[in-house]
């Protein structure tokens, strides 16, 4: 049986976040990211590797996914 901490997952929004537009919520479990959209949190969520989530955030910081 797991230890309660990690039975249900701790979502979080970004600090950036003002409420007003959707934004992703990130709950991290030993092994898996997982990723959903914080204006329909009973709908589906995405889950990753970590290593796969970090490589897509440092693209994300980097401008990789910037059009102009």
């Amino acid at each position: 049986m797991g230890t309660p901490e990690f039975s249900v997952p701790v979502w979080r929004t970004s600090s950036r976040s003002n409420g007003a537009m959707a934004c992703l919520e990130v709950a991290v479990v030993p092994g898996r990211v997982g990723v959903r959209n914080s204006k329909d949190r009973s709908g589906p969520a995405l889950v990753f590797f970590p290593s796969a989530w970090r490589a897509f955030v440092g693209d994300v910081r980097h401008g990789g996914f910037d059009h102009g």
